[in-house]
């Protein structure tokens, strides 16, 4: 007889063998399912995978908490780059008791491919209204997305190729809609150039708002076949994909700048001439995900790339005959504006010249227009001057045998003037013609010049040779004069000084001897100012230079010059370096610096100012100043600006001492010039 107790045991083991095969007939349903189911707990605590979520996770080890969950799993946002918030996860939002219908993630495991999923979502609750946990239900749909990528791609390339734009803005358009539609960084079209042997960078495009510098550049780019991307692509003839261009083992180049810019995976598809020929460009394209090579896609972009291909190579060749047609307008109407004739002959087999192409203006050469003749030949025969005759013939020969030449000749026009024609001309071949591109300018305005020039030359070289014969005979007269006058100033002074010593001259007359004595003596002083810059200027003056204290002799001159400048109330200052030594004659330093001082206090008005300043120059190899910037400065009447290139002429004085009827001689600053410039310096 059984008990109770017995009774209670065999019901309790019916019900967990009962919840046991509940379990499993759960787990085999779930299984079943094409979608991935995950559930938690009210804690977080994953207690459900189905085999479909397992197979996309493909790892044994769930965190217990919701923060981890996107690291661990690899939850992103619908772009596939941003890591979704923990309060993004849908399972975390139904956890939270909201209701999720159709959220895109995309699940990308660690080391897995990216799947995108649309995720419902739901709270589990009991019959009593308790949270039990929450369930999510992930659809796969990364097929029917790229489908929809695809078709995206291509819609996107029929919009641009179906605008009327330029080849360039084409391909950047073009570039734009691929790359914007795939989510993809950069993108750049490249074009052969065959005959330089090189694949050159046309267009770049980088992302809105993304700085790619560091990748792209600014400079214009060029690879040589099997470099970069695109030179391994124009190489090779075929697609290439990169899952990491920084971890290639291709060796691909900007490998440093990819890196700098944080780009990874990358593609180049080759464009074909007429859809199947032969590599004309290649389209690149960049991002900044490790993402594995995709056949779907390659697939599709190479068809687009033939259609692109075809698409620009029309619209180059309707480029090429636009610029062509509008070159030949150009060239016509800047052919017409031109007074230079503009030809190109073809040099026969017998060295014969036929006109191919002259331009309408022969009037610049010939005085009219001449039309529907041969120049080539009527050169030879009808205008060319007897004279030049061997000078033509050597010029054509030239060309004859494929080489530039030039030549100067004259030609007689159809006004009957006779004119001189410089003309140059460059040979080419072309389908076995030797043809002859020249041009021919009218230089008989030069030849003029030239000729005038040289007479003019005579002229001016036999004034010069004048201007110096009576520079040297004034100079020779100036020093002669002056010799002649210093005898008899000398006796009318010797003589002046006798009568005034005599003990019986009345007083009015020693007055006069006074007026003789001191005017015989400014003349004495003229004519010796005179004879010493006659013989600076010949270098008669021998300059005896020594190492001399500089300064010692400023202030020497200064103190002495103090009384005249204190008669007129003047303040006299100096501003000197302390030793300051140079190599000079210490005899004509003190006349320079006695002309100067004199100078500026003869014209400075009382209560004005004198400074001398001495500013040393970097040292020499004797370690004396190679240079002293000596400068006496005053607040007088000036000199106008006008008259500045007349300063250190003799006997010069300016229109503001004129006027101020200070007297002078004009010889203090040319004296002091010549002293300076004898000593190897500027005044």
């Amino acid at each position: 007889m059984r008990t109770a107790e017995t009774v209670d045991h065999c019901d309790h083991e019916h019900r967990c063998e009962q919840l046991e095969q509940e379990r499993t007939f759960l787990a085999a349903l779930l299984d079943s399912l094409d979608a991935g189911v995950v559930a938690c707990d009210t804690d977080g605590r994953l207690v459900q995978i189905n085999q479909p979520m397992r197979e996309i996770l493909r790892t044994a080890e769930h965190p217990d908490t919701p923060h981890a969950w996107a690291s661990a799993h690899g939850l992103y946002a619908p772009d596939g780059r941003r890591l979704l918030a923990t309060e993004e996860i849908p399972l975390v939002r139904a956890l939270a008791g909201e209701r999720v219908a159709g959220q895109q993630v995309v699940m990308r495991p660690p080391g897995q491919s990216a799947r995108r999923l649309a995720v419902n979502a739901r709270p589990i609750t009991a019959p009593d209204g308790r949270q039990l946990g929450a369930v999510a239900v992930g659809h796969d749909i990364t097929d029917a997305h790229r489908t929809g990528v695809l078709r995206a791609v291509q819609h996107a390339v029929n919009g641009v190729l179906a605008a009327e734009r330029g080849t360039t803005e084409t391909a950047h358009a073009v570039l734009g809609a691929i790359a914007g539609v795939l989510g993809w960084r950069c993108g750049e079209y490249w074009q052969v150039d065959a005959d330089a042997e090189v694949i050159v960078r046309v267009v770049s495009w980088s992302e809105p708002g993304r700085d790619l510098s560091a990748f792209t550049g600014t400079q214009p780019l060029a690879f040589a076949p099997g470099q970069g991307v695109a030179g391994k692509v124009w190489a090779g003839g075929r697609s290439i994909w990169s899952a990491d261009l920084p971890d290639d083992e291709r060796g691909f180049a900007r490998i440093a700048q990819a890196r700098q810019a944080g780009l990874h995976a990358a593609i180049g598809l080759p464009m074909r001439s007429g859809g199947a020929g032969a590599v004309m460009g290649v389209l690149a394209f960049y991002t900044d995900q490790i993402i594995g090579p995709d056949d779907d896609l390659i697939g599709l972009l190479e068809g687009v790339c033939a259609q692109v291909g075809q698409s620009m190579e029309r619209r180059r060749a309707d480029e090429l005959a636009h610029e062509l047609a509008t070159t030949r307008e150009r060239f016509d109407q800047v052919a017409a504006q031109l007074e230079d004739y503009i030809w190109t002959w073809e040099i026969t087999a017998d060295g014969q010249a036929h006109s191919v192409y002259q331009s309408p203006n022969t009037a610049g050469i010939l005085g009219a227009q001449v039309h529907g003749t041969d120049l080539a030949a009527a050169f030879r025969s009808r205008y060319l001057h007897p004279d030049d005759r061997e000078v033509y013939h050597a010029f054509t020969a030239t060309l004859a045998s494929g080489q530039v030449a030039q030549a100067e000749y004259r030609i007689i026009g159809v006004d009957g003037r006779t004119r001189w024609v410089w003309s140059r001309a460059t040979p080419r071949r072309e389908a076995g013609r030797l043809l002859v591109d020249g041009i021919s300018t009218d230089v008989t305005d030069r030849h003029t010049l030239a000729e005038q020039r040289e007479h003019l030359l005579r002229q001016q070289q036999q004034q010069v040779a004048r201007l110096r014969e009576l520079d040297a005979m004034k100079d020779e007269l100036m020093a002669m004069v002056s010799h002649e006058l210093r005898n008899p100033i000398g006796l009318i002074r010797g003589y002046a000084e006798m009568l005034r010593d005599a003990p019986d001259l009345p007083g009015e007359h020693r007055a006069f001897i006074e007026v003789i004595d001191r005017t015989s003596g400014r003349l004495q002083e003229l004519v010796d100012d005179l004879l010493q810059l006659a013989r600076l200027e010949a270098g008669l003056v021998t300059i005896d230079a020594r190492t001399i204290g500089l300064t010692g002799l400023i202030r020497q001159a200064v103190e002495e010059h103090r009384a005249a400048a204190a008669a007129k109330n003047l303040t006299l200052t100096t501003e000197l370096a302390h030793y300051l030594h140079v190599h000079a004659d210490p005899v004509r330093i003190r006349q320079v610096l006695d002309n100067l001082l004199s100078n500026a206090i003869k014209y400075t008005p009382g209560e004005g100012c004198v400074t001398v300043t001495a500013v040393p120059a970097c040292p020499g190899s004797d370690g004396l100043p190679s240079s002293v910037t000596l400068t006496v400065a005053d607040t007088g009447i000036g000199i106008p600006a006008e008259q500045y290139d007349q300063l250190f002429s003799r006997f010069f004085r300016a229109s503001t001492a004129r006027q101020a009827g200070i007297e002078g001689t004009g010889l203090g600053l040319a004296t002091t010039k010549a002293i300076i410039d004898a000593h190897g310096r500027t005044a």
